[in-house]
């Protein structure tokens, strides 16, 4: 057996030394050499000094589990078996598959906490005056002859574009995404985008940005930038497409 340098009482239970063990000798986890992966796990124990016997126990039920898998797989196999066999080490693997994503998601988790407290946020000082300031807007001015049932179909079209685009699978497993996407930043994006421009295809310039929540804030902006009288948007035909002009 390979000599092992042990750091004791860093572990937080017989899961994570396996995963210590298997990373630190470059092992594959879906084909665990069980012997010497044993072997290198009860080494270990023998150098414990833990005196807590609730700790103890936990790597003990490991040591005799791993102990039994190495037995299964000692033994001589049937030579044509009724039924394929599952590989004794099969639930060990899906064990240390979860417990590892988990414990990469704690990472994640503990690097967003530390991101989070070198934000500082001013408070707003903005007159009361000026916050509180809401225009008249007439709805059917603004929107013209375009319905909005009309708006609602391009957005769910676009909506399900994205859903096709996903992998449901590999997409998000393993991983944590934080977006952070401003209703005020995409208004003075798109506000560049189209600043003196006529005849904008309103789904062009919606599906311009990947990402469902990118979709959702685009189609508020534009709502917005009609609100606040930088833009306008009209229908030449009936079930045509919607076009949006800039006022600026």
């Amino acid at each position: 057996m390979a000599n092992l340098e042990l750091k004791l009482n860093v572990f937080e239970g017989p899961l994570d030394l396996l995963l210590h063990l298997i990373e630190k000798n470059k092992y594959n986890i879906f084909d665990i050499p069980i012997v010497e992966i044993t072997d290198q796990y009860i080494a270990y124990l023998d150098a414990m000094e833990e005196t807590d016997m609730d700790v103890m126990s936990e790597f003990l039920v490991m040591a005799a589990q791993l102990i039994a898998i190495k037995s299964k797989m000692l033994l001589p196999k049937e030579e044509e078996p009724e039924e394929e066999e599952e590989d004794p080490r099969a639930e060990l693997v899906r064990s240390l598959l979860e417990y590892k994503m988990y414990k990469y998601a704690s990472y994640s988790l503990k690097d967003m906490e530390l991101d989070a407290d070198k934000i500082f946020y001013k408070e707003a000082s903005i007159p009361k005056e000026v916050q509180n300031y809401r225009e008249d807007v007439d709805p059917a001015e603004v929107i013209g002859d375009v319905t909005l049932a009309k708006l609602n179909e391009i957005f769910q079209d676009l909506m399900r574009r994205e859903v096709f685009r996903m992998d449901p699978v590999r997409s998000k497993f393993g991983t944590i995404s934080r977006e952070e996407i401003k209703l005020e930043d995409r208004m003075v994006e798109i506000r560049q985008e189209i600043r003196g421009l006529r005849s904008i295809n309103f789904r062009t310039l919606l599906g311009k940005r990947r990402g469902k929540m990118n979709i959702i804030v685009s189609f508020l902006a534009i709502l917005e930038l009609m609100k606040t009288g930088f833009i306008t948007i009209r229908q030449e035909s009936t079930f045509g497409e919607i076009l949006i002009d800039s006022l600026e």
